[in-house]
């Protein structure tokens, strides 16, 4: 890997992981953080024995910075993504993408003419259990999928809410629960079932109604191109964060994703396939190790042009269009077809 420096724009807790990775990939230096916050930023700048910047803009006139991690409130990423691509850095930026699929397009077009690449963090892609089932469905070991159902049921307190008052507001988060928590199940039920072609879904707010304009649960039922039929819940009405549970039934048997440990499941036979847990045996949190994959995959890339291991606009377009899609069909009550 060649030596590259690299900043992060966002001191909030995300940043922490970007920061991790950063520090167990080879050749690669933190040069600068940004944050609006000049005593939080300042503070961790030293810590970390970079330079601080407090606007963004002024860090990426800095000619030593060549990666720049965005992880910043999402109504900020697609002014920051296209002015780090303009200015010819390589860009690792948070999901979403955009608060919308034009938002996407704007990016995409931004990118075609800059010399930077564009990586996205869906790092749930690279859990052990989700690279497992893609295995498997690649080679047919159960035969064709026929249904993929899956079940997210996390806690968001009003604090959540109302200490960062951009989130839960369709202008600045672009939504809710679908574009910030379950969007990376709609990722990965699309990316196992080769896209979806239709869909129908409906959106509601009950326990949260009071602290965010947009939704805290919501359902679809998807019709994916591979011929199987999808089935998806998602909720932040919960008391706890519990593991995703999915399950894919398949024409000889199904695979159960439970307590973050992948099962395949043949008559009576139940067989432990892998686990997300770490190696000391506990339970990897839904930020993980998989942002360390993720982040070494992109910066394998910028070393070996023409690498592709790294999620890119095209591939976050595709759960932001199932989030739109969602919205839509919730407010006219009708299929919506999925297209691209």
């Amino acid at each position: 890997m060649q030596n590259l420096n690299a900043a992060i724009i966002g001191a909030g807790a995300i940043h922490g992981c970007h920061m991790n990775a950063l520090k167990q990939l080879p050749g690669v230096t933190l040069k600068a953080l940004v944050d609006i916050n000049s005593n939080i930023g300042s503070t961790l700048a030293e810590t970390y024995g970079c330079r601080f910047y407090q606007d963004y803009r002024e860090m990426l006139l800095d000619n030593e910075i060549d990666v720049v991690h965005i992880c910043t409130p999402h109504f900020e990423h697609k002014t920051m993504v296209i002015a780090a691509l303009a200015a010819g850095k390589h860009v690792f930026c948070e999901k979403p993408v955009g608060l919308t699929g034009h938002e996407a397009a704007e990016i995409a077009e931004a990118l075609r003419c800059a010399p930077g690449l564009l990586g996205v963090c869906y790092q749930n892609r690279l859990n052990p259990t989700s690279l497992r089932i893609r295995e498997e469905l690649a080679h047919g070991t159960l035969g064709n999928m026929l249904s993929l159902k899956a079940v997210l049921t996390w806690a968001r307190s009003e604090a959540y809410y109302t200490e960062s008052p951009w989130r839960g507001r369709f202008a600045h988060e672009g939504g809710s629960l679908l574009i910030n928590q379950a969007i990376h199940t709609l990722d990965l039920m699309q990316w196992f079932a080769d896209g979806v072609s239709r869909l129908k879904g409906v959106v509601d707010s009950s326990v949260l109604a009071e602290v965010t304009e947009a939704e805290d649960s919501a359902m679809a039922v998807m019709l994916f191109n591979n011929g199987a039929r999808g089935l998806f819940y998602a909720s932040n009405c919960n008391t706890v964060d519990s593991p995703l549970l999915l399950e894919i039934q398949c024409e000889k048997g199904l695979y159960q994703l439970t307590d973050n440990t992948l099962w395949r499941v043949t008559g009576e036979e139940r067989v432990k396939l892998v686990s997300d847990a770490s190696p000391e045996g506990k339970t990897k949190s839904y930020w993980g190790r998989g942002h360390y994959q993720a982040i070494r995959h992109f910066y394998d890339a910028i070393s070996h042009p023409g690498q592709t291991e790294f999620t890119d606009i095209h591939e976050a377009k595709k759960s932001l269009a199932l989030v739109e899609a969602i919205y839509r069909s919730s407010q006219i009550r009708q299929w919506i077809t999925i297209n691209g």
